[in-house]
């Protein structure tokens, strides 16, 4: 891939790549180094992409994926690794994702509830965590159940198990640790979601947006990708298939 200064100027103005990551999923932000830097699958794709534009790197960490988002258009970061969500792609032009992830339920022993069909139904009340990737999901497509939010991961599991809720929602990596916290709950089969995760920038930047779109496909197709999960050893990340 070619880079001209110009196209330079656009995704890293300041001279380094400043790149937005969502410190809350523990898949892709595994831990910090002693200076305070994000370890994990996206931090190491963003430094990939600044080496591949011959530019530095700097992180700027976000707490939770809404507030990254928020930030779009602020000139606090150039590029943002986080789930490609349609409400968040009217400021934010995404590549094709990069990895999946899954999302489901968990529910309490001797619920009813089945199947994930079963769970969008009238009287049934849902645990999420506010604006994440998933709970952009059930945003737009839940219709009889309530979906009761929380701040972070580790309080809508708390406000699940707190306020007898009939359903969990989150990544199936993470559930899988919940479920053995709680005698007799249980995961439900399949998934009502998979989640995209990508790379983004803003939208005016149409040049910035096709270079990072051919990136996250050839460090795909290259195996880069899936050796950045392997080097983590994380489980429940898949490489994405190609757009």
């Amino acid at each position: 891939m070619d880079v001209s200064s110009a196209l330079r100027a656009e995704l890293a103005p300041t001279g380094v790549l400043r790149a937005g990551i969502n410190l809350s999923n523990f898949l892709l932000v595994r831990g910090r180094t002693e200076t305070g830097d994000p370890v994990g699958v996206a931090p190491d794709m963003a430094q990939a992409l600044a080496e591949k534009l011959g530019v530095g790197i700097r992180y700027v960490p976000f707490p939770s994926p809404g507030e990254l988002a928020d930030a779009a258009g602020q000139n606090i970061w150039d590029v943002g690794l986080i789930g490609a969500e349609p409400q968040r792609a009217e400021k934010i032009a995404f590549s094709a994702a990069y990895v999946e992830i899954t999302a489901t339920f968990m529910v309490r022993a001797g619920s009813p509830i089945q199947s994930i069909e079963d769970v969008d139904r009238a009287g049934v009340r849902i645990a999420s965590t506010a604006r994440a990737a998933y709970d952009l999901w059930l945003e737009r497509n839940i219709r009889h159940a309530e979906v009761i939010r929380a701040s972070s991961i580790d309080s809508a599991y708390e406000v699940f198990v707190s306020t007898n809720l009939d359903a969990l929602a989150g990544l199936k990596p993470r559930l899988l640790s919940d479920v053995k916290k709680l005698p007799g709950a249980r995961i439900l089969d399949g998934q009502f979601a998979s989640v995209q995760q990508a790379i983004g920038t803003g939208r005016a930047h149409q040049a910035g947006a096709a270079f990072i779109r051919a990136f996250v496909e050839e460090a795909k197709r290259s195996g880069l990708v899936a050796r950045l999960i392997e080097k983590h050893a994380v489980q429940g990340l898949s490489v994405a298939p190609p757009a």
